[in-house]
């Protein structure tokens, strides 16, 4: 059995018994056999040191033996014993011989200490080089996202085996080039070369990325032809690749199907029903997994506070500490967002306390959150500290939420100051920045200073505004009733507003009594949306009736439809229509109902 088959340990064990085996046939000095046991018991800086004394006496170990110190190397990831063994082989003169074996083992090793300028050096200095060699050198430059030199190094093989091919499935589809990966799978299965379990792996990934029902369906039929459907990894990956697309019904098929499942396999189905909106199907086969694990607790824990059920969310962490299990970083910024959405501050401050007494190191996702609760359960002194106390301050995640915290409670003028601050941390700003920062002129009233920090932010930091961003402007200006502004600014839209800022624009319209804003976004709604009843009611609340009675009529002619609701049964008409039975008792409760406010919004005479 080959070692790289075997435990780390086993692997030890078995090359020392092997070595002792050949040291007593072959003669050499029993000193080499302490330097194999130093390196099999963790002491390998010992072992390495010791080669300097070994070659002053005239003994060079065997190629073998080297190269298992250099995977050592490797293994704890040491580039400075690595390359202090690299010059210790160039002095003994071995790297000077044609010794592939050799510079294998230091191609990985350098690739495995991140140094692929050192890896390609002895590839290049190599004058004979084997198939493992390219292969060392393919996998080291995937490993590292390297994806544009290991193509190159593809292309310049002289001969590709599987490896070659899964190599670079795996490695566009895990970057990114999912488009590529599918290429090179096809042109391997013309090849004739032969695929193995790894092949299916790179192209379930390409299912996974893309969230393709269709491609996961082809592949699915492949691997159950290729037989590798009782690969539980295979198996798997496609409930996995069907969860992305919310198959859940040929995930839970497949599912039943399986032999074997992993922790792995129940938590995919869990997150996938979490995804897909049925949180009942997900607490069902959380509570049938017969092991459980940080993740699968975090998943259905995550789905309870994303479907607004954040009290269950929160009992099912209390019952997850009391099984001993330990949270994650997901877990605590999961049930963070849950006190937030409750206001519950108990909750929130057992939870930091959590935090500091265990030395957790949250991560700044959960730094962000406990700001975020701190801000919405009304401390947001508190959620203030928590961010003057955070050591590092450069993740623009945590300048984002301190800004909308001072933004919610109506500190406009802090949150400008917060966010020159993130100015001068040379941090620069992005989307949700330009939202939150508007937010805080907003809900403050800072018109002025949001108009010129949009103009900076979209013209100086190169942000191109979007729907939410006109969104927010619009809500800036209407607030302090700054239509002319508004009506440019809109003019200045990239693209089409869309309907949510039409209906806002209508509310700014009925509020400040502006009838050419309310027209134009009439006009543009009724183009859009004939069926919305927002136009003719702004017109309605204006008394401007002639202009209701024309919006009637470009409805009619749209065939929008109006809708009115008698002993809870609804009636479905267009303008004019004469076909309704309750056509006539409509009509009348409308002229009653239209009398009758006349009378009342009419003046009253006084005596």
């Amino acid at each position: 059995m080959p070692l790289s088959t075997l435990p780390k340990s086993a692997a030890l064990s078995k090359f020392s018994t092997d070595y002792k085996k050949k040291t007593r046939s072959s003669g050499l000095p029993c000193i080499a056999q302490s330097v194999v046991n130093l390196a099999s018991q963790g002491q390998l800086s010992q072992a390495v040191s010791s080669l300097e004394l070994l070659s002053r006496k005239g003994i060079v170990l065997p190629t073998r033996i080297l190269a298992f110190l250099v995977k050592q190397c490797a293994t704890i990831r040491s580039l400075k014993l690595g390359k202090w063994l690299h010059l210790h082989l160039k002095i003994i003169g071995r790297i000077r011989r044609p010794n592939t074996s050799l510079a294998n083992s230091l191609i990985h090793m350098y690739f495995q200490c991140n140094d692929y300028r050192s890896a390609w050096k002895v590839f290049d200095e190599l004058r004979v080089r084997n198939l493992y060699t390219w292969n060392y050198m393919l996998s080291g430059y995937a490993k590292l996202g390297m994806i544009k030199p290991a193509r190159r190094l593809f292309d310049k093989m002289p001969e590709r085996d599987v490896v070659s091919w899964n190599t670079m499935i795996i490695a566009y589809a895990q970057n990114g080039g999912c488009g590529q990966s599918l290429k090179i799978y096809r042109e391997l299965r013309r090849s004739g070369i032969g695929y193995n379990a790894y092949s299916f792996a790179g192209l379930l990934t390409v299912c996974v990325n893309l969230k393709g029902l269709v491609l996961s369906r082809q592949a699915h039929g492949q691997v159950l032809v290729a037989g590798f459907l009782s690969n539980l990894v295979i198996s798997s990956s496609l409930v996995d690749a069907y969860s992305k697309c919310w198959e859940m019904d040929g995930a839970r098929r497949l599912f039943n199907e399986m032999n074997v499942k992993d922790v792995l396999t129940w938590t995919t189905m869990v997150s996938g029903y979490v995804q897909s909106g049925n949180i009942e199907a997900a607490s069902e086969i959380f509570d049938l997994m017969p092991e459980k694990n940080p993740v699968s607790w975090t998943a259905l824990i995550s789905g309870y506070v994303r479907h607004g059920l954040a009290h269950k969310a929160l009992d099912l962490f209390t019952k997850m500490m009391t099984f001993r299990i330990p949270p994650d970083q997901f877990t605590f910024s999961s049930c963070l967002c849950a006190c937030a959405t409750i206001s519950s501050l108990r909750h929130g401050k057992q939870l930091h306390g959590y935090l500091l007494r265990m030395n957790f190191r949250p991560n700044t996702i959960v730094v962000s959150s406990l700001i975020d609760m701190y801000s919405k359960c009304g401390c947001l002194n508190v959620g203030r500290l928590v961010f003057d106390r955070t050591g590092n301050k450069l993740d623009l995640i945590l300048w984002n939420t301190i800004i909308s915290a001072l933004a919610q409670h109506g500190h406009g003028k802090e949150a400008i100051q917060m966010f020159d601050d993130m100015l001068r941390s040379d941090l620069k700003p992005d989307k949700t920045t330009l939202v939150v920062i508007l937010n805080a002129c907003s809900h403050s009233g800072l018109v002025q200073e949001g108009l010129s920090l949009f103009k900076t932010m979209t013209q100086k930091n190169g942000l191109i505004p979007n729907q939410e961003h006109y969104a927010c402007l619009i809500d800036l200006l209407s607030r302090a009733g700054c239509s002319e502004e508004l009506m440019n600014q809109l003019e200045k839209m990239p693209c089409e507003p869309h309907d949510g800022i039409g209906y806002a624009l209508i509310g700014v319209s009925r509020f400040h009594g502006n009838i050419e804003l309310g027209g134009k976004t009439a006009e543009h709604l009724i183009q859009t949306e004939p069926r919305c009843s927002g136009p003719s009611n702004v017109y309605a609340s204006l008394g401007k009736w002639e202009l209701v009675e024309k919006v009637r009529h470009l409805k009619n002619e749209r065939q929008a439809l109006s809708w009115i609701e008698i002993d809870k049964k609804i009636h479905v008409f267009t303008v004019p229509d004469l076909l309704d039975p309750m056509k006539e008792p409509l009509y009348t409760l409308l002229k009653f109902l239209a009398s009758h406010m006349d009378e009342v919004s009419s003046p009253k005479a006084e005596f």
